[in-house]
């Protein structure tokens, strides 16, 4: 908001200007009219469904950038999947003032960037749809190309809007509620309770679970189904402990569109280790939107640097251990030779890339939820989790052998937290691309990959519908929908007595580490405070200080600040 605040405060000015300088021009009022003459706007960009759906390209575009890693934003990505949870903290130095490390110096309302870019970029994705929905709706009957793509357009985004309402309401609660274009200066905004951005969101999904396309009918790779909105809408539910309703729409995901979970191996392969599975498979690069895979229900799009407009993901960047810079061997020599471009060892691995430490897994999630099941669960195999790494030189007599602190002597005056959080710790292969290097050699991509990125798969949706049979009371199908999930892992199945909120929370944490945003089913099971403290095991800050009133992130302070006009309160505890 403040963008468009500034924005609308240097036209302003300019007008005034022109009152001042060209009193008798300034009678007629179509000179103070805005026309697009060279530039794109609203008006003249949306004015053609050809101009629409480079629109709908656009909000796609702003969801990609913004939360996928489309462009480094590297402690606002981080913790939107991961930080500041039960299963993942800091790892490149754990005692950071950045990265969520510590909550309580973290969430500062007037010097966190990351505070206001939470804020900042949902309600830019909301102003982009809204105007968008405006310009559709204006749009001359007779230009449309089919009799449904008006309203499949609106529907997806309204179906967008709804996904950045849901940002705002997890991680502030009562928030500014509106569906009109914001085109001049405002500073009177209220925040509304949450039940009304609810029913908004109820509403636009609704209306896309009406009106998008059937999944593989939709005119790009990317673009919302009904499926898509239908898995959204199982989420709104919940998150308002509508559990009955949640099971309703669950149920339409998983029954009424073709969708069904990979159980056996698809697509390209990758098995560098020697060795591979369908969990392997599933995020191989390639197989995210190929007509072979029924799980994936909204892909987000990535493409090579050949491709205009391409962008990266930095999932390896962020999930992997930087291995490469851990020094020596306990002989002296360097650890890793890596790979020889250009006549030059890189000192990085085509297979790991170049991964900076930035999301490193809390003990939770790489020991503890395996235990029972640690041999026969896929997901825990060596090729979907490394967990051994290899001297890379020859000139040492360590050569190929598995890389163990121990092996160093005592007064080698190495660290033992870099060591085991930023330089070698487990890393979950789903976010690695080895070996598919598409630019950057000498850095091994440098922390890159295309390959395109999971935003919903039915296996979550199979979770929220038994997180909606614990909100019942019916362990039973509880227990039913988790296994179907563990299952195809071949994991043992668990029993219905054995289901409660926390084994569910577990299960999420073994199928769908990194993919989703871990502080949304924290928040909505009432378990972000208790289980922060709990199993966030950062070696410098235990449990990241976090406080009971840390549950909502505090309000930006130059928002509240802009409204100079209306009451805008903080949230308690800041």
């Amino acid at each position: 908001m403040k963008s468009i605040l500034n924005h609308k405060t240097i036209c302003l000015q300019l007008a005034i200007i022109c009152t001042l300088l060209l009193p008798s021009a300034c009678n007629d009022a179509k000179f103070l009219e805005e026309k697009p003459m060279d530039f794109l706007a609203p008006e003249n960009a949306l004015s053609t469904v050809a101009g629409l759906k480079q629109g709908i390209t656009g909000l796609h575009w702003t969801v990609r950038n913004d939360w996928y890693f489309g462009e480094e934003l590297q402690d606002q990505i981080s913790i939107w999947k991961c930080l500041g949870t039960d299963i993942a903290f800091h790892g490149e130095d754990p005692n950071s003032t950045r990265f969520l490390c510590n909550y309580v110096t973290y969430l500062h309302p007037e010097q966190s960037e990351s505070v206001y870019d939470f804020w900042r970029r949902p309600y830019r994705l909301i102003q982009r749809a809204n105007s968008f929905i405006v310009s559709a709706e204006a749009l001359d009957e007779s230009l449309w190309q089919r009799s449904t793509q008006k309203a499949e357009y609106i529907a997806e985004a309204r179906f967008l809007r709804a996904w950045a309402y849901r940002h705002l309401v997890s991680f502030y609660g009562d928030v500014p509620v509106y569906t009109e274009v914001i085109d001049e200066a405002k500073t009177d905004f209220t925040r509304d309770p949450t039940s009304k951005a609810y029913a908004l969101m109820e509403e636009d999904l609704t209306y896309a679970a009406q009106n998008l396309p059937d999944p593989g009918q939709e005119e790009d790779p990317g673009r919302a189904t009904k499926g898509a909105a239908l898995h959204l809408l199982t989420e709104i539910y919940l998150m308002q402990h509508k559990y009955s309703d949640a099971v309703a729409s669950a149920t339409r995901v998983i029954n009424d569109f073709g969708y069904r979970l990979m159980t056996e191996r698809f697509g390209s392969t990758n098995d560098v280790f020697g060795t591979g599975d369908v969990y392997l498979d599933l995020f191989a690069y390639g197989n995210q939107t190929i007509s072979e895979n029924k799980e994936g229900i909204w892909v987000i799009q990535f493409e090579p640097p050949s491709v205009t407009g391409g962008s990266n993901s930095r999932g390896i960047r962020a999930f992997g251990p930087a291995y490469f810079r851990m020094g020596n061997t306990p002989d002296g020599v360097t650890a890793f030779r890596g790979e020889l471009v250009n006549g030059v060892y890189t000192g990085y691995s085509d297979t790991l890339g170049r991964p900076v430490s930035w999301i490193r897994p809390s003990s939770l999630m790489v020991y503890t939820v395996w235990e029972g099941n640690w041999d026969n669960d896929i997901r825990n195999a060596p090729h979907n989790i490394k967990r051994d790494f290899y001297f890379d030189n020859p000139a040492s007599a360590y050569h190929k052998q598995k890389i163990d602190f121990s092996l160093y002597p005592a007064d080698a005056g190495r660290d033992a937290v870099r060591d085991t959080c930023q330089y070698i710790y487990p890393f979950f292969m789903k976010h690695a691309d080895p070996l598919n290097i598409l630019n950057d050699l000498p850095t091994s991509g440098g922390g890159a990959t295309y390959k395109d990125q999971y935003a919903m798969r039915l296996a979550e949706t199979y979770l929220y519908r038994a997180e909606a049979y614990i909100g019942l009371n019916d362990k039973e199908k509880a227990a039913a929908d988790i296994n179907v999930v563990r299952e195809r892992s071949h994991a043992k199945p668990v029993a219905a007595a054995d289901v409660d909120i926390d084994y569910l929370l577990d299960e999420r944490a073994r199928e769908l580490y990194g993919e989703v945003s871990r502080h949304f089913v924290l928040r909505r099971t009432g378990k972000l405070i208790e289980r922060v403290r709990k199993y966030n095991d950062n070696p410098r800050n235990p449990g990241l200080n976090i406080q009971d009133y840390n549950v909502l992130w505090p309000i930006p302070q130059q928002q509240i600040d802009l409204n100079i006009n209306g009451d805008f309160p903080q949230n308690p505890g800041y």
